[in-house]
């Protein structure tokens, strides 16, 4: 659902999916190829929320801010089930893990790794391509090549998702016997793990 608040709706690209079940008020300019969950509350009444191209906010996340604030999740930002981002910016191609907690004023560098149920306390700035985890969140080591490789197939699976939702997520009512079910091929998605193996054969 979507609310204008104070007048100021929300502006959502055209290619972006945001689920009917997610909670869009106010203030947030969402971009191109954006998936955002059910459940979702993505809230932009005290400031305001940019989420980028190539961004998903999956299923129960929270984005939030203090009064005056512009939360900004850069582009291919990949926010996993649960977390909150409370005033914080997130850098590119970034992946903040499961239930992890993102405080404000936090400057999340390009291309770092949160794992998952990490806290990173109000105005910690972190440096680009780090692997962050922990409570309260500490730089463990620089994130590789293979690890960003890993995290960006991850977004484009996404970015799929969300060109697919716009035609093949329907409201439907639930069959009551599992014999009824039509025989249906389960989208493939290779993994870039899987890729990586053949390409070594």
């Amino acid at each position: 659902m979507f609310y204008a608040y104070k007048g100021i709706k929300p502006v959502v690209h055209p290619t972006a999916y945001v689920h009917p079940q997610a909670a869009v008020t106010g203030n947030v300019i969402i971009g191109k190829d954006v998936y955002i969950g059910p459940g979702a509350a993505i809230r932009g009444d005290f400031g305001k929320i940019v989420i980028e191209d190539g961004c998903n906010v999956q299923e129960n996340c929270t984005i939030h801010m203090f009064p005056g604030t512009t939360v900004l999740l850069k582009e291919n930002a990949h926010i996993g089930h649960g977390a909150i981002i409370h005033g914080a910016t997130i850098g590119k191609n970034c992946l903040v893990g499961m239930n992890a907690v993102i405080m404000d004023d936090v400057q999340l560098g390009d291309e770092c790794i949160v794992g998952a149920l990490s806290f990173i306390k109000a105005k910690e700035i972190i440096s680009d391509r780090s692997l962050v985890a922990g409570n309260p969140a500490k730089v463990i080591r620089e994130v590789s090549d293979e690890m960003i490789a890993w995290k960006s197939e991850g977004t484009s699976v996404y970015q799929q998702l969300a060109r697919d939702c716009h035609s093949l997520l329907l409201p439907c009512e639930p069959l009551t016997d599992s014999s009824e079910q039509v025989a249906a091929e389960n989208i493939d998605y290779q993994t870039w793990g899987d890729r990586k193996k053949e390409n070594h054969k």
